[in-house]
């Protein structure tokens, strides 16, 4: 008599939640918050690119002048932060499992994002035009940061994608050198 395959084999793969994936093909992917100093170069890529789309539909679709998304927001972690929060409110406004009312609450949210977002505009210093690097102040006992000028960007969608290059390679070998010295935590303080 030959051995007879079981009927019913498990195909969640060792250490995997079987119950966490059934729900996830239920509904979808379940919207969340991006913490952007903990993601692998392999994540980061991915919500970069999600989250330009979506700014980008963002913008044109309610018509927000660059004094609340500027075109190098990428370059500006406190806009990154404010928008990918925006982002994800979004996501779960507008889920099919959301409440009747959750996308009223969302614009209701997004109203005071706009402020906060102007806010940062100007404090980062960011223009439609030029861009440079969000000033810092120096505590005393800091080491002092260079002060860069404003500098020209003709072409936001080249910067958009070689910033996003250069984010990618910086996490992968900051995973890579943790593979090496053992250690594990975040992968660095910026964006």
């Amino acid at each position: 008599m030959t051995e007879q395959e079981p009927l019913w084999q498990d195909p969640t793969p060792e250490g995997a939640d079987p119950f966490e994936d059934a729900v996830r093909q239920l509904l979808g992917e379940v919207p969340h918050p991006v913490n952007w100093r903990t993601l692998s170069a392999e994540d980061a890529e991915v919500e970069w690119l999600e989250l330009n789309a979506w700014v980008d539909w963002l913008r044109l679709e309610y018509g927000l002048q660059p004094n609340v998304i500027p075109p190098y927001w990428h370059r500006h972690s406190e806009l990154v932060w404010e928008l990918s929060a925006i982002h994800a409110s979004w996501q779960g406004a507008y889920d099919p499992q959301a409440a009747a009312g959750a996308a009223a609450a969302w614009h209701l949210d997004f109203r005071l994002a706009r402020e906060r977002l102007k806010e940062w505009v100007g404090l980062s210093g960011t223009k439609l035009d030029q861009d440079r690097p969000t000033r810092q102040t120096v505590w005393p006992g800091d080491e002092p940061v260079d002060t860069a000028e404003e500098t020209p960007n003709p072409n936001r969608h080249k910067d958009f994608v070689a910033f996003v290059m250069a984010n990618v390679r910086r996490r992968a070998r900051e995973e890579a050198e943790q593979a090496n010295d053992g250690s594990s935590g975040e992968l660095g303080a910026r964006n």
